[in-house]
């Protein structure tokens, strides 16, 4: 999966405001973690990548 910057961008803020809104709601502890665990997967990717 080759994403923009840009692209790869909205994808984490979008990650972020659903974790951040899930710990706001307080909801169960294993959907928050699921949520952290895809948003440093895609913060990796834009590791990798280079941005």
């Amino acid at each position: 999966m080759n994403l923009s910057k840009n692209e790869l961008i909205e994808k984490i803020e979008s990650a972020r405001q659903v974790l951040n809104a899930s710990i706001d709601e307080g909801k169960d502890y294993e959907q928050i973690y699921q949520y952290s665990v895809e948003l440093d997967m895609l913060i990796e990717q834009y590791i990798i990548a280079g941005f």
